[in-house]
């Protein structure tokens, strides 16, 4: 080998230099003498005493400190020493003379490894936390299964009611829960029912141990393939979870059921559990347990069911608010209706029969027999809930579960223990019903009339201003025969109840100005004055608010018809609603926008929903739409609140076992100005005064209201309040009993005897009488002072009056001067002087009578230095002195003329 490729040989420490000087003399190549080791041939670096085998072996001395830093003989010295038993400074990782690291019990991190190895866990640490860990489960577990306690049966289906209390705490019904429970032991139950719920709910039933994981994974396929599903849960977990009082969905809830299922697997035999489970599951329309459901379906005991039967009943198990026939919409309008229902129930009532035939538990021939869904009986209403009872406990029922944020559903509700406060007032709701009854008694007569005075219907509502609390209701006639709640939309349309949100709208928003676009800003519109002065003619053109004439879908020109066709000339608006005219307030509605008086009414307390009519439509204005009569109630409640809105209320507080679990909370938000919602109040003040609502008046007491009334006598409504109590009354005739959604409106020409029906005629009686018993006792108190607002404008093609050349030139008689025409009317009222805040002007200053209508529409006014409304038109009309104003009909003559 050349010399300049040998290097030359470099002394050599401990630890890595060793190694490699192993490997060296292990492949033949020249190493220097291990240290401590002394080479009595050059045979011995190859033989079999060597302290090296290898590189491994190398490395095992290393670690063991033999090949430690500054160890043995030769190698690299500093400061010398060459005895294996001193350390001279090298470059392994031992160190000569290090003893092994001892071990703990729990060898972690790990001894005598390093680097990543340190941290890894050996196999026997791991198995024993594993078992460690198994252990405490099983005796966590054992614990648990020792401590809970299997459900007794009949302590868990203790009957319980739902009670019902009046506002002042005193009870008004018990009823609700699950009233209809009996107990019945195992050989009661047929065989043909427990096949059914077996087959349609556990097939494993007699053979599993409660838990049936097979069970859940069938469920889960049937479920994402669509296919009729089994619930996931055997019977025995059912009867434990239904046993239980508590129904929240937790997790230390559903631990615990776990726990008691296999207690009770191993503690009850399959019948006790089969006969629990029928007898305190749940079927619908309060009936807990198969002999309470067996009745109420079926009007029979449960031995008596046959297969068929058995196979519906079992049905109602999956959830009896979708599959009961009769329906359940007051839980879901949409998917729970007795069409609906009633496929599902079908549906599923033949494949649980299909299901027995393939489980050999049901002889095909047997099948074959029942090839007809078994229809159960209608549903039955409990006798205590009967006359405005059953309504109140309906509408507070369905109020809680709309509103509890607890998840108080109504299967949980029906399985009783509830008591819920109430909003009604005892006396209250005696008094409203006293009203309805009075009219019923003398003035509806099915058997002398009956093209007129079959199907007629009232409904009524009646809400605090100050709270939103509904104080009382009235329904129907009975709750167990006439089934719908005419205190909730019935689809009768409000009419002329509707004005007051235009008028409201108008001072709020303003009128647009014609010069502009459609969507103006508050800069670019004029508030409008009740003392506006609008065109109050019959079949009046109605124009777009930049005066271009609405047609409808076919180009015809939209003419605004008033209620019995009177033409009133201009008057102001205030005018306008006390008689009632519709041409004034259409127009209103244009010049403001009807999606302008949309929000007012939703703001006043209306629902944008179903019930809310087209609002691009001019007739918007007067009373298209058909919200409940609480809504209706609750909204001009706004207004005798000054414009602070509460949402109404029928429940105050509920309590379940003791442990209040809702309780109203009011929540009160501004509609509007308070000077528009005063103001609105004195216009509708004047109406009851001197307008179409003078049968509503009380005596001593302030009261605003509007009469209403629509198309061809199909509706009436009277809409009113005191600064105490805001109610409202409709009225309307159906072709059929009410009870089913696709009812029709039938005119009420001739009904009670009267030539027509309007606002002022029953409905106003009504309110009247209910109001006078309603606030008998209670102090007096008048509504706030209406300050002026807005500015007089002029619509509806009334103009704006021009000064005559003298008005520069004042003479002294100038303030004395009246028109003609006007010393040959009536004298006004004294409170009826032009001032320009004066809300009892009528402007009878000018024109002359015009025939029937009162009044020369022309408009053409006397000279006067004051500048003024137009004149004529309404001359003597307008005061209801003409030949067709106030009394110029059979029911003006009673009931103060006729309404809108």
């Amino acid at each position: 080998m050349s010399e300049h490729r040998r290097k030359t040989p470099q002394p050599q420490g401990g630890g890595r230099a060793a190694a490699r000087r192993a490997a060296q003399q292990s492949s033949g190549r020249r190493a220097a003498p291990s240290r401590g080791v002394t080479s009595e041939s050059p045979s011995d670096s190859h033989g079999g005493d060597s302290p090296y085998g290898g590189r491994a072996a190398a490395r095992r001395a290393a670690q063991r400190g033999g090949a430690g830093r500054g160890g043995g003989g030769g190698g690299r010295r500093r400061g010398g020493g060459g005895d294996g038993g001193h350390e001279g400074p090298g470059r392994g990782r031992g160190r000569a003379g290090q003893r092994p690291a001892k071990k703990r019990f729990i060898d972690y991190p790990r001894a005598g490894k390093y680097g990543f190895r340190r941290w890894v866990p050996s196999w026997k640490l791991v198995s024993s936390l594993c078992i460690g860990f198994l252990g405490l489960l099983m005796g966590l577990a054992g614990i648990a299964y020792a401590m809970v306690e299997k459900p007794k049966v009949n302590e868990a289906a203790e009957a319980q009611n739902n009670v019902y209390l009046w506002d002042d705490g005193k009870q008004m019904v018990a009823t609700g829960g699950a009233v209809n429970r009996q107990i019945i032991g195992f050989e009661q139950i047929p065989e043909a029912m427990r096949n059914a719920v077996i087959s349609a709910e556990n097939k494993s039933f007699e053979t599993d141990r409660g838990i049936d994981p097979m069970g859940i994974a069938r469920a889960l396929f049937n479920m994402a393939t669509g296919g009729e599903t089994q619930g996931g849960s055997t019977i025995t977990q059912q009867y434990v979870k239904n046993s239980r009082l508590s129904q929240e969905q937790t997790l230390s809830r559903k631990f615990q059921e776990l726990f008691i299922t296999l207690k009770v697997t191993n503690d009850m035999k399959k019948n006790e559990i089969m006969a629990g489970y029928l007898n305190v599951s749940y079927y619908g329309r309060g009936a807990s347990g198969l002999q309470a459901a067996a009745r109420t379906y079926y009007g029979k005991d449960a031995v008596d069911l046959n297969p068929s039967e058995c196979a519906f009943l079992a049905t109602l198990l999956k959830g009896a608010s979708y599959y009961d026939p009769a329906g359940a919409t007051d839980v879901d309008p949409v998917q729970a209706t007795p069409k609906l229902n009633t496929e599902r129930a079908i549906k599923r009532w033949r494949w649980i029969l299909d299901e027995e035939v393939k489980d050999g538990r049901l002889s095909q021939a047997e099948r074959a027999k029942y090839t007809e869904f078994p229809t159960p009986l209608q549903p039955k209403k409990n006798a205590q809930l009967s006359g405005q009872t059953g309504y109140l406990v309906e509408l507070a029922r369905q109020y809680f579960l709309s509103n509890n944020t607890e998840g108080v559903t109504a299967e949980m509700l029906a399985r009783g223990g509830y008591q819920i406060r109430t909003t009604f007032n005892k006396k209250k709701v005696q008094e409203l019903d006293d009203a309805v009854q009075k009219v019923y008694d003398s003035k509806i007569k099915p058997k002398q009339r009956p093209k007129t005075d079959t199907h007629v219907q009232f409904g009524g509502g009646s809400v605090d201003p100050k709270t939103g609390a509904i104080v009382a209701i009235y329904g129907g006639q009975d709750a167990t025969k006439h089934f719908t709640n005419n205190a909730n939309p019935t689809g009768a349309q409000v009419g002329s109840t509707f004005k007051p949100f235009v008028l409201a709208a108008a001072m709020e928003y303003g009128k647009r100005n014609p010069a502009l676009g459609e969507d103006q800003g508050p800069s670019d519109r004029t508030k409008v004055s009740p003392l506006s002065i609008y065109n109050a003619d019959d079949k009046l053109k109605i124009k777009k608010y930049n005066g271009e004439i609405w047609t409808d879908e076919n180009g015809k020109e939209w003419l605004q018809a008033n209620d019995g066709h009177e033409s009133r000339g201009n008057i102001t608006l205030r005018e306008a609603m006390q008689w009632s005219a519709n041409s004034p307030y259409v127009q209103l509605g244009m010049d403001v926008g009807t999606d302008k008086v949309k929000e007012i009414a939703v703001a006043a307390g209306l629902k944008d929903d179903e019930q809310m009519a087209d609002s691009h439509v001019p007739s918007f204005s007067i009373g298209t739409s058909s919200p409940s009569a609480i809504r209706m109630a609750g909204a001009y409640a706004t207004f005798a609140a000054s414009g602070q809105q509460r949402e109404p209320y029928s429940v105050s507080e509920v309590k379940h076992e003791g442990k209040t679990v809702y309780r109203h909370k009011e929540a009160t938000k501004r509609a509007f100005d308070a000077a528009i919602a005063d103001n609105v109040t004195d216009v509708l003040k004047n109406v009851v005064d001197k307008g179409t609502g003078t049968p509503a008046q009380l005596p001593g007491r302030d009261v605003a209201g509007k009469t209403g009334t629509t198309d061809d006598n199909k509706s009436a409504w009277f809409v009113g309040y005191t600064p105490q109590l805001s109610t409202a009354i409709s009225m309307y005739r159906l072709d059929d009993d009410a009870t089913n959604k696709n009812r029709k409106f039938e005119k009420m020409y001739g009904t009670g005897g009267e030539k027509t029906i309007h606002g002022a005629s029953f409905p106003a009686q009504i309110w009247h009488d209910y109001m006078a018993g309603a606030l008998k006792g209670q102090p007096v108190v008048n509504f706030p002072e209406a300050e002026p607002i807005g500015d007089k404008v002029y619509g509806g093609g009334a103009q704006s009056p021009r000064p005559t050349p003298t008005a520069t030139t004042p003479l002294p008689s100038t303030t004395v001067t009246e028109s003609p025409s006007k010393s040959m009317s009536p004298s006004p009222d004294p409170t009826d002087t032009c001032g320009t805040w004066d809300w009892d002007c009528q402007h009878n200053n000018g024109g002359t009578s015009s025939g029937a209508n009162g009044g020369d529409t022309s408009g053409g006014s006397s000279p006067s230095t004051t500048p003024g409304p137009p004149t004529g038109g309404n001359a003597n009309g307008g005061n209801g002195n003409g030949g067709n104003g106030n009394g110029g009909n059979d029911s003006g003559a009673i009931f103060g003329g006729p309404a809108g």
